[in-house]
């Protein structure tokens, strides 16, 4: 499987979100949370949620879910 760098992590942190809290404002599991930031892959719709549950706009997914930095 392939591992992927993003930014998740900082950018959830940088909003002091927990990842419970996350996953539950993207209505997905705190174990979702924690292996995307791991850097697991995930779907787009999951990826949507989590973009729109941080407030950020879909069209900032490569920043969230790019390659990090």
């Amino acid at each position: 499987m392939t591992v992927r760098r993003n930014s998740l992590k900082k950018i959830r942190e940088s909003l002091l979100i927990s990842k419970a809290e996350l996953a539950r404002k993207a209505d997905v599991s705190p174990i979702t949370i924690a292996r995307i930031e791991k850097g697991m892959p995930c779907r787009l719709e999951t990826q949507r949620k989590i973009l729109l549950a941080l407030g950020l706009n879909l069209s900032e997914r490569d920043k969230l879910f790019g390659d990090g930095e």
